[in-house]
């Protein structure tokens, strides 16, 4: 019997890979993933199997990795950014049941919320929250619930999957519900390709952050009452100096 690590590569490039990532990709036998982010790995490990899906073939996609481990095989399903933070770590765990074979070992990553508020500056210094606009597997009334607790918290929320040609309006409407409550002066931030060729960060307002151009390669920040814009950083202040 093989064993499957569930895999967290980061935002794509290889300086901001684990060294943990690093070393189980470099010792697997087959390296298993959507196809986009198995792109990202093929000239590192290029001696490795590569098996791929497409978008919507979760299911799938983690199986083929459970029956390829269970073949014998070391095996690295990769995920973008965390490997447990809309990673396939839960469906791998839930496919595999109440079985202790496969044996599955699950490699943390650098999430999107870490990295793009690295780029920002510091955003995140206190509370936040971490939402998903993809309605694909969450019905919007929920998304909708969940926008309006976090800016009712007053929480600095970071927005995933914000729009994408099936869905271009989310980021708007998810912007509309968040000025029900917030002002439309408030910082938010919105970074694309973390880690990639054509990587960008920009500070703007959640005003007009409602009508920016966003795609599923951005993050998306909203800052929480106390969020400053610097120049061109996104800070969020804990109150350290206030101790």
């Amino acid at each position: 019997m093989g064993k499957l690590f569930v895999v967290g590569i980061g935002p794509g490039n290889a300086e901001s890979m684990t060294v943990r990532a690093d070393q189980v990709l470099r010792s697997c036998d087959v390296i298993v993933g959507y196809h986009v982010y198995v792109d990202l790995l093929r000239h590192r490990y290029a001696d490795k199997t590569f098996m791929t899906t497409p978008m919507t073939k979760e299911s799938e996609r983690c199986q083929m990795a459970l029956d390829e481990a269970a073949a014998g095989k070391t095996v690295s399903m990769v995920c973008s950014g965390d490997s447990g933070i809309y990673g396939m770590a839960a469906l791998i765990y839930q496919l595999r049941g109440e079985s202790a074979e496969p044996q599955i070992e699950v490699v943390p990553g650098l999430t999107a919320a870490c990295s793009g508020g690295a780029l920002l500056g510091a955003p995140l210094t206190h509370d936040f929250a971490v939402i998903s606009l993809s309605d694909r597997l969450t019905p919007w009334e929920k998304i909708e619930k969940r926008l309006e607790a976090a800016a009712q918290a007053d929480l600095s929320i970071v927005l995933y999957n914000p729009a994408s040609h099936g869905r271009p309006d989310h980021l708007r409407n998810a912007c509309d519900i968040l000025l029900r409550h917030l002002p439309a002066g408030q910082v938010c931030g919105v970074c694309r390709n973390i880690g990639r060729p054509g990587e960008s960060a920009r500070v703007l307002t959640l005003g007009e952050l409602r009508d920016a151009e966003v795609d599923m390669f951005c993050t998306v920040f909203i800052g929480n009452a106390s969020t400053v814009a610097l120049g061109n950083t996104m800070i969020t202040p804990r109150g350290y100096r206030d101790v």
